[in-house]
Order: C-alpha cells, then structure tokens, then sequence
C-alpha cells in the first residue's frame, strides 16, 4: 500500500480541469468544482478550466492546446465518458495519446464498482501520456471525480508517495524537451 514519505518536499503539479457538458455552465459545474476544490486543497495550482459541448472536434481543440502549453503538466476531463450518442470524450482524447494508461482505468472501475457496483460498466475512464502531459477522462459526476481524485489522482501526483509516483517520472517522459522544471 501507498505510504507518504515526509522527508521529503511536496512539490506543485499544475493542472487543467475541462468539463464536457451539452447543458452546464460554469455556475452549474460540480463535477469540474470537485477537481477544482480537490487539486486546490493539496496544494496543487489550478493553470486553467473551461467547459466545451460534447463535440469531438472542440474537446481535441483545447486539450491540444494545453497539452501544448508547457505550464500545465496535467488535464483532468469530467463527462462524455458514456455510451450515448453525445458521448465522445475517449474519441476526442486517445488520438493524442502517445500511451495508454489502462492501469488508470482498470483502478478508477474497481474504485467505483465498491460504491456503485456494475454500474461502473457504463463509463468508458481513460488516461494516457501526450506531449508528455497526462491526460485523464473521468465520468461527469461529482461522485466520480471524487473517486478519481480520492482514489488515485491524489496519491500519483503526490510527490512524496512510496513507493512511486508520476510527479517522481514528470521529468523523464520528454528527457530530450521540457520537464526538467520539477526537480525536488
């Protein structure tokens, strides 16, 4: 299991929050105000949040461009992970995916299959890597962005977590270009 290593320093990752919403607004966004409120209260830097519509050409817009800008080291999207119609966020992402994390989404459904049950099937959670920026989809409910945050968000970009973290891997995904920043 996971321990905190408190010798050594914490250190800020700084993260963009996106909601895909047909219906909300900024005012109306819980699930995006969860991640908000949860990367705030660890300590975390909160470099941009906006909300686009279900549409696979707007959600690759502005993740493209933030995973462009070297001041954001992480993109947390809520909703758009189901099956209807409108639900297009995994087609929006995985093109820009240089990996996968499917370790991410194999946690975030046993996580949620202890709260929810085979309801869990429903969501279609990923992750992965791209322009060495990580990059997570999660259900557009606050209940799932807690989960997604509570359960393993949290403790991956917790530098002092043991025995390993991402912020720990932040400067070797793109050796050769930008992450050198977030030495210890």
């Amino acid at each position: 299991m996971a321990a905190i290593d408190e010798t050594l320093p914490f250190i800020p990752v700084r993260f963009a929050v996106l909601t895909v919403s047909d219906t909300r607004s900024l005012e109306e966004d819980r699930s995006g105000q969860t991640l908000v409120e949860r990367i705030e209260k660890a300590g975390h830097v909160l470099a941009e949040r906006a909300i686009v519509p279900d549409d696979i050409d707007e959600i690759r817009a502005i993740v493209s461009c933030w995973i462009e800008d070297e001041s954001i080291d992480a993109v947390i999207t809520t909703g758009g992970t189901g099956f209807t119609g409108r639900d297009v966020t995994p087609e929006a992402l995985e093109p820009l995916f240089e990996k996968r994390m499917d370790g991410f989404s194999s946690v975030f459904h046993r996580l949620s299959y202890e709260k929810i049950g085979t309801a869990t099937i429903q969501s279609r959670a990923t992750a992965g890597v791209a322009n060495a920026t990580f990059v997570f989809a999660v259900p557009g409910s606050p209940g799932a962005c807690k989960d997604a945050w509570d359960g393993i968000l949290s403790h991956q970009f917790d530098y002092r977590s043991r025995p390993c973290n991402f912020v720990e891997i932040m400067p070797r995904l793109d050796e050769h270009l930008k992450r050198g920043k977030l030495k210890a």
